[in-house]
C-alpha cells in the first residue's frame, strides 16, 4: 500500500523518524483499531490515532453527548450535545484526517456482538468506565488472541497497561481476578475526574497502539503504569500471567463469553412495572417537604461539595462517607427519606441504616437530578 503525495506531506514528521519511516507509516495505514468507548479516554485515543494515520478505526458507543461530557471528552463540542457520540467523534476524526476509514458501531458491546467486533480489528483499546465491559473486552480479546490496550481513570488517578497473553503477558483477570462488590467503586459521575486526566492516559494508550502497530519499542505488556496527577508522579508495577487464571491460565475454564453483569453482581434492570418497595419518587419527597406536620425527615447523603453546588431547601446533609460516624444524629423511629444525586448512594445509605435498626426508610429515585427535571428546574444539574 503506497502513500500519496498528500499523505507524505501529512506524515512527514513521522517519515523522518528512523523508527517509523515509509515502511512504518505503511504499517500504520494498514492497521485497524477497535476503540471501545468514545468518551474521556476514547476521544484522545481516536483523535491521535487518526492524526498518526491508523488506516481504520472502529468506534463502539451507544451514548449521546451530554453537557457534563464536555469538560474532558474533547472529540465532542457544545453543538454536539444530544447527538450520538459515534456521529460527532466520526466528524472530528474525518476533520483531522479524511484518509482514515471510520466504522461506526452505535451499540453497546455485549456478549452477543463482542467476538465478531473484536475479530475484525488488529488491536483493541479499552476506553470504558464500567467493570462488566472491561471483563467482557478482556475475555473477547483473550479468546481472539488480540492485544487489549487498557486504561482507567478516577478523580486524579489513572492506570494503563497492555493485556496480551498472545504476547506472553497477563490479561486483565490476572490483575483483577474478581470485580469489586457492586457500588464499592464510585463512578466518575459520583467521584469526579480531573478533565485533563483522560487526555494523559488516553495519549499513553494511543502511544502503545502505535508502537504495537509499528512493532517498535518496549510495550506495557507485563507492566501497569500508575499516574497521580496531583503529585505529577508515575510509578510502575510489574505484572505476571497467573497460571491459575480462568481464561489465560494453564487450564482455562472460561471457553466462551459469559453474562458479565451477573459476574459483576449487577442485577438486571427492573421493568417499569416492577417498583422497588424501598424507593419513592421526587413528588413524594416534595409532599414531605411541603408538609412538616407529616414528621418526615429528608436526608441528603451527597458530599459537602455537591451540596454546595445544588441543594433542596429543607433537607439535612449527612454524607454517605460519614454516615457510619453520624447516623446517631438521626431518629431511628422517624420516617426518613434519603436522597443523593441519582438514587444510587441513597440506596446504600438505606441498607446501612436498616442494619442499624432504622425501620422507616425510603430512597428517593433519581435523586436531585430528578428533582431538577420534575420539580424545580432552577436547581442546577451537574
Amino acid at each position: 500500500m503506497e502513500l500519496s503525495n498528500d499523505e507524505i506531506r501529512r506524515y512527514s514528521r513521522h517519515l523522518i523518524l528512523p523508527e517509523v519511516g515509509m515502511a512504518g507509516q505503511k504499517k500504520l495505514k494498514t492497521a485497524s483499531v477497535l476503540c471501545i468507548g468514545t468518551g474521556g479516554l476514547g476521544s484522545p485515543i481516536s483523535m491521535y490515532l487518526a492524526a498518526a494515520g491508523i488506516g481504520r478505526i472502529g468506534l463502539v458507543d451507544f451514548d449521546v453527548v451530554d453537557f457534563s461530557n464536555l469538560q474532558r471528552q474533547i472529540a465532542h463540542g457544545t453543538q454536539d450535545v444530544g447527538r450520538p457520540k459515534v456521529e460527532s467523534a466520526t466528524e472530528t476524526i474525518n476533520d483531522i484526517n479524511p484518509n482514515v476509514v471510520v466504522d461506526k458501531h452505535e451499540a453497546p458491546l455485549t456478549s452477543e456482538n463482542a467476538m465478531e467486533l473484536v475479530s475484525n480489528y488488529d488491536i483493541i483499546v479499552d476506553g470504558t468506565d464500567n467493570f462488566p465491559t472491561r471483563y467482557l473486552t478482556n475475555d473477547a480479546c483473550v479468546l481472539q488472541g488480540k492485544p487489549n490496550v487498557y486504561g482507567s481513570i478516577f478523580r486524579f488517578d489513572g492506570q494503563a497497561s497492555v493485556f496480551a497473553p498472545s504476547m506472553n503477558g497477563p490479561c486483565y483477570r490476572c490483575l483483577y481476578p474478581e470485580p469489586p462488590p457492586p457500588g464499592m467503586v464510585p463512578s466518575c459521575a459520583e467521584g469526579g475526574v480531573l478533565g485533563v486526566l483522560p487526555g494523559i492516559v488516553g495519549c499513553i494508550q494511543a502511544t502503545e497502539i502505535i508502537k504495537l502497530a509499528l512493532g517498535e519499542g518496549s510495550s506495557l505488556v507485563g507492566r501497569l503504569l500508575i499516574f497521580n496527577a496531583l503529585e505529577m508522579k508515575f510509578r510502575e508495577v510489574k505484572l505476571r500471567r497467573d497460571p491459575k487464571c480462568p481464561i489465560c491460565g494453564d487450564n482455562p475454564t472460561i471457553k466462551e463469553l459469559i453474562d458479565y453483569n451477573e459476574f459483576c453482581g449487577i442485577p438486571d434492570q427492573p421493568t417499569e412495572s416492577e417498583e422497588n418497595p424501598d424507593e419513592i419518587d421526587v413528588q413524594e419527597m416534595k409532599r414531605a417537604l411541603d408538609n412538616p406536620d407529616l414528621g418526615i425527615a429528608v436526608v441528603d447523603v451527597r458530599e459537602q461539595d455537591e451540596f454546595e453546588i445544588a441543594k433542596v431547601e429543607g433537607t439535612t446533609l449527612v454524607p454517605l462517607s460519614k454516615i457510619e460516624q453520624r447516623f446517631t444524629e438521626l431518629d431511628p423511629n422517624q420516617t426518613i427519606y434519603l436522597h443523593c444525586k441519582a438514587g444510587v448512594r441513597s440506596l446504600k445509605a438505606l441498607g446501612f441504616l436498616r442494619e442499624q435498626g432504622f425501620k422507616y426508610l425510603k430512597s428517593v429515585k433519581g435523586g436531585i437530578t430528578a428533582w431538577s427535571e420534575e420539580i424545580d428546574s432552577n436547581i442546577p444539574k451537574y
